[in-house]
């Protein structure tokens, strides 16, 4: 598996160590040891591909490809051995931080949002994006490692630079795990809005409730129910009222003005376009030629 290679300690304080590792300084270097200190959060970046990762608490071996990613807590101290049989050299960042760091950042004890985001990184679940897929680094994520890695001051005003670079990776992680949270729950918004649309037709249906109907943006939710039904939200809408005006108007002795609010039009002349372009004819004359 070639060499093995001591790695390089970008930035260390009683909260946070950074370390870098690249074979690309030292010929023939290919191999790596990963070290966790217990109750730590781990940020591994990959930077090379086809990265073999085993643990030593573990039997399990993972590989990587090169810009993945993965946010693991370790509970107790741990090793994992990294290595390549790629061409290109071993490459990886490691950022580990103390588990009271986190916790005092997020201020579980007063925050619910903060309570849940502490619990996903306990229970690892920041690890896998998707179908048991690490996710893969994002431009500003690059940005944020470079900057970290070429920032030369020492000192209080490192640590500061050092802790908000962190910070930032933090929120894209969340941010991107909450937007592959709300795509999966927008794989079930076409079908949701569609029976919300069928017992609710009848009255004035706002965008902005759909969206909170499901916590997904507006626009997804428009593109997913055009691709699930091939047709738009606003044009299923307007058929179920059609249809039922038009079974009111040759079933019941209401009057027009009736039907249009019954099937969801505040303005009787709203509805008698709306009927018209539908049906060729206005709802009188549909109704006097019964």
């Amino acid at each position: 598996m070639g060499n093995q290679q001591e790695n390089e300690i970008v930035f260390r304080s009683e909260n946070i160590e950074i370390i870098i590792q690249d074979s690309s300084r030292f010929e023939g270097a290919s191999r790596s040891y990963l070290l966790e200190s217990s109750s730590s959060f781990n940020l591994l970046f990959l930077l090379s591909p086809d990265i073999h990762l085993k643990a030593h608490d573990c039997d399990i071996q993972f590989m990587f490809k090169k810009n993945q990613y993965i946010l693991h807590y370790s509970r107790q101290k741990n090793k994992a051995g990294l290595w390549t049989n790629s061409e290109e050299p071993l490459k990886y960042l490691h950022i580990q931080l103390n588990y009271q760091y986190i916790s005092n950042l997020i201020n579980p004890e007063t925050n619910g949002e903060g309570a849940e985001i502490l619990e996903n990184m306990i229970h690892n679940n920041f690890v896998f994006l998707q179908k048991a897929t690490p996710p893969n680094m994002t431009v500003e994520m690059h940005i944020i490692l470079k900057e970290i890695l070429s920032y030369s001051k020492k000192g209080i005003m490192q640590k500061l630079f050092i802790e908000a670079k962190i910070i930032k990776l933090l929120i894209l992680i969340f941010e991107q795990f909450n937007e592959k949270n709300n795509l999966k729950a927008s794989s079930k918004a076409p079908e949701i809005i569609k029976k919300f649309i069928d017992e609710n037709y009848h009255r004035n249906i706002k965008a902005e409730e759909l969206g909170k109907l499901i916590g997904v943006n507006q626009n997804l939710i428009r593109k997913e129910f055009k691709a699930e039904y091939h047709t738009t939200i606003n044009h299923y809408i307007s058929e179920l009222r059609m249809l039922k005006a038009k079974k009111l108007i040759t079933d019941k002795e209401m009057m027009i003005k009736e039907i249009a609010i019954e099937c969801g039009y505040e303005y009787l002349q709203n509805f008698t376009r709306a009927f018209k372009k539908k049906f060729g004819v206005s709802p009188e004359h549909l109704r006097n030629n019964k």
